[in-house]
C-alpha cells in the first residue's frame, strides 16, 4: 500500500453511510443521498442498486412522503454500522488478561459458502486460524461470535476460553496465526503517507465538498486495516509496531476534515 487506494464506488456507499450514521441521521431523504453520492463520484445507479441491496438484507426501512423516498436505517442496520465503526474507530488496546477466546468448528464439506462466510467473519472479529477448523484471538469474550454467526446454521461451532502456559507460547501463537510482517510494513507506509500529505489535508479541510471526498477517502484506506489487524495487546505486539501510530494519526486527521465536511450531512435529514 502506497497511497490512498481506489475505492470501488459500490464500497464507498458503505463508507458513506458509516459517516452520516457518525453524524447522528437515521432519516435519509434518497433523493439528497444520491446527490451526495455523485459528488463523490459513485454513480446515481450504483448508489441506489447498493441501496435497494441493503434493504433486502434489512438495513432500512423505506416510506414515501409524496414523491419523495425517505431511506430509515433500522435497529439491524445501525448495528452492523456500528460493529463496522468498531473496527475502524476502535480505542487503544487495553491491557490483556492472557485469556484467548477459540473457535472450533465443522461445515458440512458441500457447503463452501457457509465456510468462506465463516472464515470472513472470523477474520473480521480479529481471529487468526490455528488450524484449518481452529481460529483464535487474544480476547477472550464470545458474545460477539454467536451473534455474527447465528445465521449461518449449518456452522456447528464450539466456543471455548484457553490460556497458554507463558507469553512466549502466546508469541508464537501470534507468529503461526497472523502476516504481521506484511501488516506492519502496510502500517508503515500509511503513516509515512498521511504525514506526507497533512498540509493537503489542512487545505482541504477549509472546503466542504473536498473534505468529504478526503474523509471518505480516508475511511476507505484505513477500512483495509481493520479486515487485517486482529488489534493485539501490547503485550503481543512486535518490536517497533506502528499500528498505533496510524491508529492516531487517522482519528486526528478524520476529525480534522469532519469539521467542515459534516455540514453536507445536513440536508439528508428529515
Amino acid at each position: 500500500m502506497s497511497t490512498v487506494q481506489s475505492p470501488r464506488p459500490g464500497a464507498l456507499v458503505f463508507d458513506l453511510l458509516g459517516d452520516i450514521r457518525r453524524s447522528g441521521g437515521t432519516r435519509l431523504r434518497l433523493k439528497s443521498l444520491v446527490e451526495l453520492g455523485e459528488d463523490l463520484g459513485i454513480p446515481g445507479p450504483t448508489m441506489r442498486v447498493t441501496l435497494a441491496r441493503l434493504r433486502e438484507r434489512g438495513w432500512f426501512d423505506v416510506v414515501h412522503e409524496g414523491r419523495e423516498s425517505i431511506y430509515e436505517i433500522s435497529g439491524s442496520g445501525i448495528a452492523s454500522i456500528h460493529d463496522a465503526a468498531l473496527r475502524i474507530h476502535h480505542a487503544s488496546t487495553a491491557p490483556w488478561t492472557g485469556d484467548w477466546a477459540m473457535v472450533i468448528y465443522t461445515v458440512p464439506e458441500s457447503d463452501r459458502q457457509t465456510r468462506d462466510e465463516l472464515r470472513k467473519q472470523l477474520m473480521w472479529l480479529g481471529f487468526g486460524p490455528l488450524a484449518p477448523a481452529t481460529w483464535i484471538r487474544p480476547r477472550a469474550h464470545l458474545d460477539d461470535i454467536a451473534s455474527a454467526t447465528a445465521h449461518l446454521s449449518s456452522a456447528k461451532l464450539t466456543l471455548l476460553t484457553t490460556r497458554t502456559s507463558d507469553l512466549d507460547a502466546d508469541k508464537s501463537l501470534v507468529e503461526r496465526c497472523w502476516d504481521l510482517e506484511s501488516l506492519g510494513r502496510d502500517y508503515d507506509t500509511f503513516v509515512t503517507w498521511i504525514r506526507d500529505q497533512h498540509e493537503e489535508f489542512t487545505a482541504a479541510a477549509a472546503d466542504p465538498h473536498q473534505a468529504l471526498k478526503h474523509r471518505i477517502d480516508l475511511v476507505h484506506t484505513y477500512r483495509e486495516f481493520g479486515r487485517r489487524d486482529p488489534r493485539l495487546p501490547r503485550e503481543l505486539q512486535p518490536a517497533d509496531w506502528s499500528g498505533e501510530v496510524a491508529r492516531d494519526l487517522f482519528e486526528q486527521t478524520h476529525a480534522l476534515l469532519a469539521k467542515s465536511s459534516k455540514e453536507l450531512y445536513r440536508p439528508l435529514f428529515l
